[in-house]
């Protein structure tokens, strides 16, 4: 029972910090948000010391919690890593699916999500659109199997999801995402590594790209 309250807690306030509802440098008051949620201060706390370690949050002395404060050159930084490791991720996917390690099963459920992620666009759904991006790369590293790379990305990905959320708004942007994403599916699905490898990193210098226009800067509209 205080494992699921303690796993709600964290579910509300990841959400919240990514779609910018709890924007950065908000004080996060277990008092409040318990009573928000509707746990208890304890699961409250212990969701934040998740979050911490995640890399959204921040304790400052003697002045609580807060959402931290990630900026631009930080969030392009952590990107960069993040394209080696998604690299990696989809070249060993495909590999995976040209030694018939992959069921064709995992490779449909590849390309149905990305027709979903096309739908969303199509029908101006920008917040469902957004998820499906998180939730594809979440597909390319079940398909390839590395445990350690996975882990790696799921930790840098948390720390700049504001950032790209941020993106996934601003107008012709996610048309531009969904062809690389495409490319990235359709290599995968090919078996070819090489193209896998190469179309994500496509895809993640497009990312920093337009994390680094001056639309993504404080005092830009994202």
């Amino acid at each position: 029972m205080a494992a699921a309250a303690r796993q709600a807690a964290e579910r509300v306030l990841r959400t919240a910090i990514s779609r910018g509802d709890l924007p950065p440098g908000h004080r996060l008051v277990e008092a409040e948000l318990a009573g928000q949620i509707g746990v208890n201060r304890s699961s409250v706390r212990l969701a934040i010391d998740v979050l911490i370690g995640d890399g959204l949050v921040e304790r400052i002395p003697n002045r609580g919690a807060r959402v931290r404060v990630l900026s631009v050159e930080e969030a392009v930084a952590t990107t960069e890593c993040r394209m080696v490791l998604e690299g990696l991720l989809a070249r060993t996917a495909a590999e995976r699916v040209a030694a018939g390690e992959v069921a064709d099963a995992e490779v449909a459920r590849l390309r149905a999500h990305l027709s979903a992620m096309g739908e969303a666009v199509h029908s101006g759904d920008l917040l469902k659109y957004s998820e499906l991006i998180s939730q594809l790369h979440g597909h390319v590293r079940d398909a390839a199997r590395h445990p350690v790379a996975a882990g790696l990305v799921d930790r840098l990905q948390a720390q700049v999801v504001r950032h790209q959320f941020q993106l996934s708004l601003r107008p012709g942007r996610p048309q531009v995402s969904l062809r690389e994403l495409t490319a990235v599916v359709e290599a995968i699905a090919a078996g070819r590594p090489d193209r896998a490898e190469s179309a994500t990193v496509t895809h993640f210098r497009s990312v920093i790209a337009a994390l680094s226009e001056p639309s993504s800067r404080p005092g830009g509209h994202p």
